[in-house]
């Protein structure tokens, strides 16, 4: 009788050491998730800002050129008139 309540008090000893384990490691593999999507949020809002910065840049090019071509336009407007 000693040995199977012996048997059953390892076995309960057994399974509460395992569940613990699980649920730390459960609780590890969510921190491990938490840095990894944290760190992805972080890349991709660098790499916005970055074509946010490009896009500025490549819209005050556009616009340089379309005012230079409309100045060109108002001239020849005027020659014509003329």
């Amino acid at each position: 009788m000693i040995e199977i309540l012996a048997a059953v008090a390892g076995a309960s000893l057994s399974w509460a050491a395992m569940g613990s384990m699980g649920r730390s490691s459960r609780a590890q593999s969510q921190q491990e998730a938490v840095v990894r999507l944290t760190s992805a949020v972080e890349h991709i809002a660098t790499q916005l800002e970055v074509m946010h910065l490009d896009l500025r840049e490549e819209r005050k090019e556009f616009y340089g050129r379309l005012n230079s071509v409309e100045q060109r336009v108002s001239k020849l407007e005027v020659q014509s008139r003329i």
